[in-house]
């Protein structure tokens, strides 16, 4: 078998997976879901001690503006949870207490935020 027999199906594969691999980068972009935004409610999770002052955004990303804080003391219903343009994954959720309701970064709440992925 020549070099060029060998090399052609790999360079058949490659071609396959071009295409995949651009779609793969950009669902991960459409993760993110811009300033404004509100997902479906699919988590059924609430309760109390889940953010210590944390801004609840208008979208998943800190240049979105903060409709207000989480405290302790309030108590949450989980929506869903995507990935933000910062990379890292937020929650959207609704503050029962206040009435306010925004995305909140993950790393910021005391049980990480939702365990259900926003669809995109």
């Amino acid at each position: 078998m020549s070099l060029t027999t060998r090399l052609l199906p790999l360079a058949a594969v490659a071609a396959l997976l071009s295409p995949l691999a651009l779609a793969s980068t950009a669902t991960a972009a459409a993760a993110h879901y811009p300033c404004g935004s509100t997902p479906p409610d699919l988590d059924p999770t609430q309760g109390r001690n889940k953010a210590n002052g944390v801004n609840m955004r208008s979208g998943s990303d800190t240049s979105c503006a903060s409709r207000g804080l989480a405290h302790l003391s309030h108590t949450l219903n989980y929506h869903c949870y995507t990935l933000g343009a910062d990379g890292h994954t937020w929650t959207y959720a609704r503050n029962l207490t206040t009435g306010y309701a925004g995305w909140m970064r993950d790393n910021l709440l005391t049980d990480r935020g939702s365990q259900v992925h926003c669809p995109n």
